[in-house]
């Protein structure tokens, strides 16, 4: 009886082997899922030759998102409210500010006494009504003017009271034309907008910039119920992405690390922070030990992917895509030395999966040491070589 029960037991451990402890999903099972002429699966199985990894990088880089339309063409020198003044006054003939104003009077204590019939008023900052008091001028209202506009605003304020009067405006603390910059920078807070410093690269920089590779980081820029973002590496190489901003935006920059994941018969199973630059499926490998050379199925190295809809069209893939991009799993046989080359060639993406299932003799050795964990039969190695179950 007994020799009858054991090998109905082993049938029906074989039977529902698909419940044995896995590293991911065997090479069979990538099969049946793949899109095939008689069925559609769920995503596209692509043979990665050198010759396929060459189209993907003919079809031209794609940036997700952009600032294009945050662009503005607000003037960043205009006067506004909560801005410091500083106004100069000459008065040619003296007799205005030269005589008309004693050493104890309360406006030469306001006014800072010059030589030669002039004065140079202290900061002076623009109220809520968007005006400045000017003495023997009254209330001036410079609110929207630049610089030279409001102190011709001012100079014929004067006009009747000083004959051909002299007027310098200078503004001395921009409070109105400013932007907030948050997030990773080193300096966050407010930062000024002036007529050479406008673009979204200029406030950066007056913020100390980020200590984060520029392939790792997302520009946002928040304008009333508007936002608009784009890669990092856009705005430093598209000059149409350093758009110029306009006062009250607010900049958010966001560390978004670019990260691959590797799973199966691999010497680390982990997800990977990628360096600057171009990432290759080789480099990707050698960041984790590469393949284990005891259960890694080297003629099966897959790599998992959201593909571009371009990328996919330039290979001949007609897999429907999906919100995320068009599902493919690019398959490389390591054991071929032509596909070397091909995996130099691959440039790995953010949110790539590598994935290497066990071999068939790694597979079958994992099931006859579960089956030998139920039985307590010890089995010759030589039988375990003979069955493949990938």
């Amino acid at each position: 009886m007994t020799r009858t029960i054991l090998p109905l037991a082993i049938v029906a451990i074989l039977g529902g082997c698909s419940t044995l402890p896995r590293d991911g999903p065997s090479g069979a099972s990538i099969n049946a899922g793949a899109t095939t002429p008689q069925a559609l699966g769920s995503y596209a199985l692509v043979p990665l030759t050198y010759e396929a990894t060459e189209r993907m990088k003919a079809v031209p880089p794609q940036f997700f998102g952009t600032l294009v339309a945050a662009s503005s063409e607000q003037p960043a020198d205009v006067i506004g409210i909560g801005d410091t003044l500083a106004i100069s006054i000459y008065d040619p003939s003296g007799s205005l500010f030269g005589g008309a104003l004693g050493s104890g009077s309360s406006a030469n204590r306001t006014l800072s006494t010059l030589s030669g019939g002039s004065q140079a008023l202290p900061g002076v900052t623009v109220d809520r009504s968007g005006s400045v008091a000017v003495p023997f001028a009254g209330q001036v209202r410079v609110q929207g003017l630049t610089a030279p506009q409001a102190a011709a605003a001012v100079r014929r304020a004067l006009v009747g009271k000083v004959a051909n009067p002299q007027v310098l405006v200078g503004i001395a603390d921009n409070a109105s034309n400013t932007v907030n910059v948050f997030g990773d920078v080193r300096r966050p807070g407010r930062a000024p907008l002036g007529v050479n410093s406008d673009r979204i690269l200029d406030v950066i920089a007056a913020a100390g910039g980020s200590a984060r590779e520029t392939d790792d980081l997302t520009i946002s820029v928040q304008r009333g119920s508007q936002t608009y973002t784009a890669p990092m590496t856009a705005v430093t190489t598209e000059f149409g992405e350093n758009v110029r901003l306009q006062r009250g935006d607010v900049i958010n920059v966001q560390y978004k690390p670019r990260r691959f994941s590797t799973f199966g018969a691999l010497n680390a199973v982990t997800q990977v922070d990628m360096p600057a630059g171009v990432m290759t499926l080789t480099g990707a490998m050698s960041k984790v030990g590469g393949l284990n050379t005891n259960t890694a199925n080297a003629r099966r190295v897959m790599v998992f992917r959201f593909e571009r809809p371009e990328v996919a069209q330039a290979l001949g893939i007609n897999q429907p895509a999906t919100p995320r991009g068009v599902p493919v799993v690019y398959e490389l046989n390591f054991n071929e030395a032509a596909n070397v080359f091909a995996a130099t060639n691959m440039q790995i993406m953010p949110e790539d999966v590598i994935y290497v299932p066990l071999a068939g003799a790694a597979e079958a050795r994992k099931f006859f040491e579960f089956v030998q964990t139920v039985t307590r039969v010890v089995y010759d190695v030589s039988v375990t070589s003979a069955v493949n179950i990938d």
